[in-house]
């Protein structure tokens, strides 16, 4: 990707991430959600673990690259999640990462890791609405996929 291109996707992300800020904007959107997690994760070439935390209205509150790991694998710790949330005083969540290799098929790891995140949160009475996957052009969505 060259500068130019880099530029035009960050400006695309300062608008989305914009929008989905707004008052009235809240979590109405999906297609706005999906354009914004496959700007801020598709071209990453290593794994980065990306959480959206939301309101009671599901009104985003802040959207955050909480993890960074390799090309295959990012050490991802649901206390942390849950200490964000914690502090940002979010009902909801969608958490997000991607795949560079550029399939978006959730990996074995991926549904475990998805269970834990939302048995600790439940405790904490905080909602995992969805765990997206992003692959090269490609999204799945745990919630849409049965596996949430």
């Amino acid at each position: 990707m060259n500068q130019q291109e880099l530029a035009t996707v960050h400006a695309a992300l300062a608008i989305l991430d914009n929008h989905l800020k707004q008052p009235a904007a809240a979590i109405d959107s999906p297609a706005s959600v999906r354009a914004y997690l496959r700007l801020a994760l598709e071209t990453e070439d290593r794994e980065v673990f990306l959480v959206m935390f939301l309101d009671t209205q599901l009104g985003v509150i802040a959207s955050e690259p909480m993890f960074y790991g390799t090309i295959n694998q990012a050490s991802v710790y649901p206390r942390e999640v849950a200490r964000r949330a914690l502090l940002l005083n979010a009902t909801a969540l969608i958490v997000a990462h991607n795949h560079p290799s550029g399939n978006a098929t959730p990996s074995e790891a991926d549904k475990r890791l998805t269970a834990l995140l939302k048995a600790a949160l439940n405790l904490l009475d905080i909602r995992l609405l969805d765990h997206f996957v992003i692959g090269a052009g490609r999204m799945t969505s745990f919630n849409e996929a049965g596996l949430l």
